[in-house]
């Protein structure tokens, strides 16, 4: 796919991190862009900069998410990429035991849940509503009609202790972008995913600069935090190169996560 005017994007989690950075890259390229996010100052302020148009969205919404694609729609016109980054983290012990008391302690279901519908149901959601959309568009000279990428984890393949819902989010996108790839590949519609290391992204900012240096010491080559560019180059060779499909690829500097 050819990136300029005449194409627009959806980037779900666009107001920071991964996805302000891919949006950034591909607003460069003239792709007109549509930022869904909860984070309305930052979002604003992005689209603003970018002359895009910011939605605000809960991806376990449907009606929300239904809004917004309306919304983007009558600004950009019909998405022909689709990069879903909105995700939540936590991590919680699938058991657990109060130092204190000895107190017995079972995940609880609702956080579990959380998880779940907004990464991978959200995600999928997106993908859904995007594809009918894509569908009615005329295939590009290239012949793509549009492009979704998703963002899962290395947690996926390497979930560490207490990343039970973390880890079983980010392995059901993994598991679900074959499947989709094939799905979709009647209406030549690609489906990629990602899966991230450790990136100095928004969720690590409140972290000290030792234990920034902690976990970069962990990472085999280069010994540093990928940064959102890195991601967002990725993303754009998925969407550019034509015959991407139906991969899942870690971007990780060769991490292997220990199992805390």
């Amino acid at each position: 796919m050819k990136l300029d005017s005449t194409i627009s994007a959806v980037i779900t989690g666009g107001a920071s991190g991964l996805g302000a950075a891919s949006a950034r890259l591909l607003a460069s390229h003239g792709v007109k862009v549509a930022i869904f996010d909860l984070n309305e100052d930052l979002g604003e302020a992005l689209a603003k900069e970018l002359g895009g148009v910011f939605c605000k969205v809960n991806v376990t919404s449907s009606e929300e998410a239904d809004a917004a694609f309306a919304k983007a729609r009558a600004a950009n016109g019909q998405e022909r990429i689709l990069l879903n980054c909105a995700g939540v983290g936590g991590s919680v012990k699938t058991v657990s035991r109060d130092k204190q008391t000895g107190e017995i302690k079972e995940y609880p279901l609702d956080n579990f849940e959380r998880i779940i519908q907004v990464n991978l149901i959200g995600t999928f959601r997106c993908i859904t509503k995007s594809a009918a959309g894509m569908v009615t568009l005329p295939p590009l000279p290239c012949g793509d009609r549009g492009v979704i990428i998703n963002t899962a984890s290395v947690a996926a393949e390497d979930g560490q202790i207490g990343q039970a819902a973390y880890t079983a989010s980010k392995a059901g996108i993994v598991g679900m972008t074959l499947t989709v790839a094939r799905d979709l590949s009647g209406e030549a519609i690609r489906v990629n995913t990602i899966l991230p290391g450790i990136f100095d992204t928004p969720l690590l900012q409140r972290a000290s600069e030792a234990v920034k240096a902690g976990l970069a010491a962990q990472v085999p080559f280069p010994k540093r935090l990928g940064v959102p560019e890195e991601y967002a180059h990725l993303a754009h060779a998925m969407i550019t190169n034509g015959y991407f499909n139906g991969e899942d690829v870690r971007l990780d500097g060769a991490i292997r996560m220990a199992p805390r």
